[in-house]
């Protein structure tokens, strides 16, 4: 009976083994240094989301924690948009070992990043972009050597680009767009590099030829760069800039220098005979000069004080135009006199009435922020082709053709009451505001008569256009995701200007929401002008809070009304200056959509173009509706800020704003992973 019995017990023995491993596997952890760091991170860093993570449930089913296959160790820690607020604090994330994802994409984080997570060795993708860092870009990062995805986009980074980037030769993917850096880029050359992107920097100089094969939205928004694919360093936009009285290297035999050498008898004749007549009529000169001034001496002494101030005058020169003195900034520097420049030639129109109201005047373009890289000036505006593109509540917008093919915006603003200095310091402020969701003034011309802004152009026009134009014509309606897009677009912009400059928008509607070719990059545009205007009593086309009396004194609570308006006007087609929701026009869009919801025909709110179009969003819809509802809340204490609107959105569907396309390519999680980041937040999981 031995003999049966010995295979029987091998087998149970096996099985045994099997269910023993499998125990050990649903029981494995992560070191008790590796549970510590994470709870560390989360206890030091402030955050608006609950996540979860507690002692009593295993590390690896935390939100956003992913363990190797044998739950021995953390590998990934993707926190996108959960409201992560302050410097990552040093000494937690850096003791994992072996983690090769970090993302903190879309939070608030600050400062710079902690040395010990730049010494990771086996970190693959580093992902931290819309948020707040700061400072210059550490070189250390370069002893990330392994680093595959290094994504530092849509910061606050400063500083140059550091050279020690190269050292990284596994990476694939290297995005710095939508910061503050500057200097010349640095010859990168990393042949596996499939993705950079430099965009919308302050960087200048020619583009190194490692980089040239990337198209030219990796470098654009950088006014002073040039070189393939921009263009080339020598065209007039980029003109070179030798040293005064420098000669070209290499000069050719017979040239002039040769030519000094073998000077005639008759040239040196006839430069002894030049140099004796110049002297003469400089003498000539001396003497009348002397004889004029002893006159007027003698003319003061017989008139007295009276005498004496008028003669001094002439004396004086031209005085400074009251008007048109430089202010504070970069200002044009050729070109100043405008007296006859627009004669005989096609004026834009927005600049016509300052060349007849500053005739005589030394008359110039104040540039501003990046305004700094342009190289036109007023002459140029004036002769430049114009075209209206619009009037609004603060002034006309033409779009400007200059003769060197640059397109430039100029805006004619109408009944200014703001003082010339309160005008300078105010446009130098507007003009420090860089952010990809909002458009800032580049330059600005003040003078008694007329006063002009100068934007950059961006040729897909406004979102009221896109959403309102020739309705029922055969147009494209625009479509649920692009609404979503620009939502988030204008809420991430209004967010900037509330928190890093403090400063009111006070006229967001959908004609001031410009679309860039980048679908999720639409741009506010005439932000915080409402200081330069007398107080006005018209409602801003059904867009203004309830609460404002005085246009000059509005709120970041006011802002946010408006905002909501936006949102709704998005969701439900209808313009808010249409005061015709009831047929008597007693009723603005925020009441009428809350007297829909109220008889609970929540359907019938919703664009009939989106119905048409078969959206399958019917959730997304209803969610928006209701953030935009709490933003119209007529009590301004219960709107929500304009940072809670952007997350609130970004939780509705984060995939309708910035998809970070290099998450989701990195195969490492399954599809339904894929699908959770590419939306901005993490996997969802029960919280407490």
């Amino acid at each position: 009976m031995a003999g049966p019995r010995a295979p029987v017990a091998a087998a149970a023995a096996a099985v045994l083994a099997i269910f023993i491993s499998l125990a050990f596997f649903a029981v494995a952890e992560p070191p008790a240094s590796e549970r510590s760091a994470l709870l560390a991170f989360l206890t030091a860093t402030p955050h608006e989301r609950k996540l979860g993570w507690n002692t009593s449930t295993p590390a690896c089913s935390w939100v956003g924690v992913t363990c190797d296959p044998s739950n021995s160790s953390v590998v990934e820690v993707r926190l996108p948009g959960v409201g992560l607020i302050g410097a990552i604090p040093a000494g937690t994330l850096g003791r994992l070992p072996n983690l090769r994802v970090l993302s903190l994409r879309s939070n608030r984080v600050l400062g710079s990043l902690p040395d010990d997570l730049l010494q990771l060795p086996n970190l693959k993708s580093l992902f931290l972009q819309h948020n707040l860092l700061s400072g210059a870009i550490p070189a250390r990062v370069a002893g990330l050597a392994g680093l595959e995805r290094l994504v530092l986009a849509h910061n606050n980074l400063s500083g140059a680009i550091p050279f020690a980037l190269n050292n990284l030769t596994s990476l694939k993917v290297l995005r710095l767009d939508g910061n503050r850096l500057s200097g010349s880029i640095p010859s990168i050359s990393i042949p596996g590099m499939t993705v950079f992107n430099v965009s919308d920097n302050n960087l200048n100089g020619s583009i190194p030829k490692s980089l040239s094969r990337f198209p030219r939205d990796s470098f654009a928004g950088n006014l002073q760069l040039c070189g393939d694919p921009l263009p080339p360093c020598g065209s007039p936009f980029f003109p070179p800039s030798p040293a005064p009285g420098a000669s070209p290297p290499g000069g050719e035999p017979g040239s002039s220098g040769s030519k000094k050498r073998k000077l005639s008898g008759a040239a040196i004749a006839g430069i002894v005979v030049g140099a004796v007549v110049a002297g003469l009529l400089l003498l000539i000169c001396i003497v009348l000069c002397a004889v004029h001034r002893h006159r007027q001496g003698a003319a003061a002494g017989e008139g007295g004080p009276k005498a004496a101030t008028s003669a001094a005058a002439p004396a004086r020169g031209l005085a400074p135009p009251a008007s048109g003195e430089g202010g504070g900034g970069m200002t044009s520097s050729s070109k100043e006199e405008l007296g006859g420049g627009a004669s005989g030639s096609t004026a834009a129109a927005a600049a016509a009435a300052a060349a007849g109201g500053a005739a005589g005047e030394q008359s110039r373009l104040v540039f501003v922020g990046k305004g700094a890289g342009y190289t036109f000036d007023l002459e140029d505006l004036l002769r430049a082709s114009a075209e209206v593109l619009g009037k609004g509540s603060v002034g006309t917008s033409y779009k400007a053709v200059l003769e060197e093919g640059t397109t430039v915006v100029v805006k004619r603003l109408k009944d200014v009451a703001a003082e010339r200095r309160q005008f300078d310091t105010h446009m130098e402020t507007l003009g420090r505001v860089e952010h990809r969701n909002v458009l800032p003034v580049r330059a600005y011309y003040f003078s008694k008569d007329e006063k002009l802004l100068v934007y950059d152009y961006l040729p897909n026009g406004s979102l009221s256009a896109m959403l309102h134009g020739s309705r029922g014509s055969g147009r494209t309606p625009l479509d649920w995701e692009a609404r979503m897009r620009s939502a988030l677009s204008a809420a991430r912009g209004l967010a900037h200007l509330h928190t890093a400059h403090n400063l009111v928008h006070g006229n967001v509607k959908a004609s001031n929401v410009l679309l860039r070719p980048d679908p999720d990059a639409a741009a506010l545009s005439d932000f915080s002008l409402h200081q330069l205007f007398a107080p006005s009593s018209t409602r801003a086309g059904g867009y203004r809070a309830p609460e404002v009396v005085d246009t000059r004194r509005l709120s970041f609570k006011a802002d946010v009304y408006s905002l909501g308006v936006l949102l709704l006007e998005l969701l439900t087609g209808k313009s808010p200056s249409h005061a015709s929701l009831e047929g008597d026009g007693t009723l603005d869009l925020p009441r009428w959509v809350q007297s829909v919801v109220r008889e609970e025909w929540t359907a019938e709110v919703f664009d009939v173009e989106l119905v048409r179009l078969g959206a399958s969003a019917e959730e997304e819809m209803v969610a928006l509706l209701q953030v935009a509802m709490a933003c119209v809340a007529t009590v301004p204490d219960a709107r929500p800020d304009a940072p809670d609107v952007v997350r609130m959105i970004e939780e509705i569907g984060g995939g309708h704003g910035r998809t970070t396309t290099e998450e989701s390519s990195e195969g490492v999680r399954g599809a339904t992973s894929e699908e959770e980041r590419s939306r901005g937040t993490p996997p969802a999981a029960p919280t407490p």
